[in-house]
């Protein structure tokens, strides 16, 4: 019977239907091919859309508990929207060359809420003045935090940590990324199903219906600005018939199309400045808070180069390259700490998705949608136009965006050896635990009771909220964990694992096709090689 079912096995590996492709197929544009610019202008203008969502999240959450209103909180979106703009411009031009969009990051808002808490700040009974020292605070803590992750990027330590991923290890650190974000999709559509369902619904039929002639032409290319219009002037009537009059606060916050205080808390025309709120202050305690932050987006930002790497239809991103781009993220905090951004810098993970959706993974579209965030950051009445877009509306795209990075992450599976019990070992518990650690957390933050993490030092209390409430940091550094060791000693783990298939891309010049995706402009290579 054994012998039976070994020759059955090897049959069937013969007759595989789905070979294993190192470049994505499908893609009608790559990194290096742009479509026409009519057409890059359009996809631009999309990708920018989608940014708005998280910049005008976070601003949102930390600048009314700061004791800033609706001028501060203005004024922090645009300044978060200008320094995105120039750091998404810096990673395409200089960082991995990657199609990413770089946003605020999630991951930072723990230690800037506790910086935000800390009784040196509640001292000052002036809303105003409470909330400028207590952004000179977060401003000193982003600028102490980023040469942390320069060092780590420029240095190549980080390189080094990448070498050890495999696509085994890979399918819990992608798919975790973007399933880690699951209470920006459908809780956030929640506040308002009026306006957030028709919105998925209409995002999903129009982008998936390729087999319809009228939507032939635009289904890859144009599903949001097709849908996003059609549902906030449907959330724009209701808002004018009244339906919303006399609801709670919250609902009307999320539904209504004037109540998010943009347009009149924005200027005409402003240019952020550096420093603008004032000298930063420092605070050691408060830095190695962000350092732990900065480290959760650094793997999560890991985890989006993969899945954007596949695609755009490159071949796999080399560890020197994604080194490369963390240390230019690192100068991208430290460019959100000179401005005030609020918050850290990322990679977004809901723009890769618009990759897919689209399937276009042009660089020229990314760089041309940082264009549009710096202009409607210094046009700043125009820009609060299309950021008071009900966030219901933008949660419904993220429900579609973030499956495709998550199915991203399970298409790796395609390098792994599947009838192995070790691959499903490491798999099912690195999936499960990057879940119920994170939920266990959770669970203590939200309760009065002393959790394991309430230390008589509240910056590292915040460092290991931060480090293990984030899904992808604890399910990659399992999976990473496991896929190391378990192999030792044992005769193909590294085959089960799908190792020998990115090996030749483990070095930026051992493959060919790494100066055609990856090569710095200008000739830069000869003056920063990558090894």
């Amino acid at each position: 019977m054994a012998g039976d079912a070994a020759g059955g096995g090897d049959s069937a590996g013969d007759l595989q239907p789905h070979p294993v492709l190192e470049q994505l197929p499908g893609i009608q544009y790559c990194m290096n091919s742009p479509p026409p610019w009519p057409e890059a202008i359009l996809l631009g203008f999309q990708h920018y859309l989608l940014t708005l969502g998280i910049t005008v999240l976070i601003p949102s959450i930390l600048v009314p508990q700061m004791g800033g209103g609706n001028d501060e909180k203005a004024r922090a979106i645009q300044t978060l929207l200008f320094v995105s703009g120039l750091n998404t411009l810096l990673q395409s031009f200089f960082g991995t060359r990657l199609p990413n969009m770089v946003v605020g990051s999630y991951a930072f808002l723990v230690p800037a809420t506790s910086i935000l808490l800390s009784k040196r700040y509640n001292k000052f009974e002036d809303p105003l003045e409470r909330y400028e020292q207590t952004m000179r605070g977060i401003q000193g803590a982003l600028i102490a935090t980023s040469f942390f992750q320069m060092i780590v990027g420029f240095l190549g330590l980080w390189r080094n940590v990448v070498r050890l991923i495999s696509p085994l290890s890979a399918v819990p650190l992608v798919t975790s990324t973007a399933v880690g974000l699951y209470h920006l999709g459908f809780p956030m559509l929640g506040r308002c199903v009026e306006v957030g369902c028709p919105e998925l619904i209409l995002m999903v039929f129009i982008s998936q219906a390729s087999t319809l002639p009228l939507m032939e032409a635009i289904y890859d290319r144009y599903a949001m600005l097709f849908s996003v219009p059609i549902v906030w002037s449907y959330a724009h009537i209701l808002t004018a018939s009244g339906v919303y009059d006399g609801k709670p606060p919250n609902t009307q916050i999320s539904c209504r199309t004037d109540r998010s205080g943009l347009v009149g808390g924005s200027p005409w025309i402003r240019i952020p400045s550096p420093f603008q709120w004032g000298t930063p202050t420092f605070n050691a305690g408060e830095a190695f808070a962000m350092m732990a932050a900065s480290f959760v987006a650094l793997i999560e930002s890991t985890g989006t180069f993969i899945a954007t790497s596949r695609y755009g239809s490159a071949t796999p991103i080399p560890p020197s390259v994604i080194s490369r781009g963390a240390g230019w993220l690192g100068i991208g905090v430290l460019l959100n700490g000179f401005f005030g951004a609020v918050t850290g810098s990322t990679i977004s993970v809901e723009n890769v998705g618009l990759l897919a959706v689209t399937r276009v993974g042009s660089r020229r579209v990314i760089q041309i949608s940082a264009g549009f965030m710096i202009f409607f950051s210094v046009l700043g009445k125009f820009g609060a136009v299309f950021a008071s877009i009900p966030l219901p509306i933008i949660a419904a795209l993220y429900c579609v965006f973030f499956a495709y990075v998550f199915s991203s992450g399970l298409g790796f599976l395609q390098f792994c050896n599947l009838n192995s019990f070790r691959t499903k070992f490491i798999l099912g518990f690195s999936i499960f635990m990057g879940f119920s650690i994170p939920q266990y957390l959770e669970e203590y933050q939200l309760s009065s009771r002393p959790g394991h993490v309430h230390t008589n030092s509240g910056p590292f209390n915040d460092m290991m909220t931060v480090i293990f409430m984030s899904n992808a940091t604890v399910a990659a550094m399992i999976a990473l964990l496991l896929d190391t060791t378990l192999s030792w000693g044992k005769d193909g783990g590294s085959n089960d694992s799908g190792s020998h298939w990115w090996r030749k891309f483990s070095s930026y010049n051992s493959d060919v096709r790494s100066d055609e995706f990856y090569a710095l402009p200008f000739k830069l290579n000869k003056f920063f090689p990558a090894h």
